[in-house]
């Protein structure tokens, strides 16, 4: 069986885009970094990054920066103190104490929303709703198929 040369090439030209798409293929799932869904989330780190979206997306003033600075304050101190107010061997107790937590989260919100500009509090009640859509998206990612 004789081959012409257009098939040959035909041949050649699949197998070197094969070798292509699989080495693109290796490569990216051997340099792909390790994502653990179960990491904890540093809460300094979430903090700091909130900071610096909250700098960048609303241009807070340095003075905005640290009264900002001084609510997660107060509001971290609200949490933990909620949080303790609970037995921990609770199976509910999440449920008992979200009602709490939530009017803590809408306080800060709301304090928040005080020392904004009118420029600023429309580009906060964008990063809230982009929030609360992402957290939406999460628990429904979460659910049990089915559901």
């Amino acid at each position: 069986m004789k081959l012409n040369r257009g098939l040959v090439a035909i041949y050649v030209i699949a197998i070197f885009i094969s070798g292509a798409v699989t080495g693109y293929y290796g490569h990216r799932f051997y340099d792909v970094s390790a994502v653990s869904a179960n990491a904890t989330r540093n809460p300094e780190e979430f903090r700091r990054q909130y900071i610096d979206e909250m700098k960048s997306r609303l241009k807070l003033t340095d003075q905005q920066a640290v009264q900002l600075s001084a609510i997660l304050d107060e509001t971290r101190s609200q949490f933990r103190t909620t949080r303790a107010s609970i037995e921990p061997q609770l199976q509910d107790a999440r449920d008992r104490i979200e009602p709490q937590l939530q009017r803590i989260r809408e306080d800060q919100q709301r304090r928040v929303h005080a020392i904004l500009s009118t420029g600023q509090q429309e580009e906060y009640d964008k990063i809230l709703a982009e929030r609360q859509a992402r957290r939406k998206q999460r628990e429904k990612d979460s659910l049990p198929p089915g559901r």
